[in-house]
């Protein structure tokens, strides 16, 4: 039997990813989202635009790690950059 191992990373990562739904819902809770439309070419809300940011910063990951010989890290920092102009201007 195979067992995941839980690097400190990777349980970084998923909590992570569950800090922000839990940030979000309670940012929803308190403050509704309207629709707008941004650099996107579709209007969004928060929640579409964190979905739509997170999807995509996965494909980051994977193009970076996959074609490239670069760091991790430069990964997770282009992706944290990306996640941020979908949600401030998406």
């Amino acid at each position: 039997m195979s067992w995941m191992v839980w690097t400190v990373p990777t349980a970084g990562f998923f909590t992570g990813i569950a800090l922000i739904l839990t940030g979000m819902s309670i940012w929803q809770y308190f403050s509704p989202s309207i629709e707008r439309k941004g650099v996107l070419p579709i209007s969004t809300t928060r929640g579409d635009r964190l979905f739509i940011g997170l999807l995509t910063s996965a494909y980051i990951h994977l193009g970076v790690v996959g074609f490239t010989d670069f760091h991790v890290l430069v990964a997770t920092g282009v992706s944290a950059v990306w996640m941020i102009a979908v949600m401030r201007w998406g």
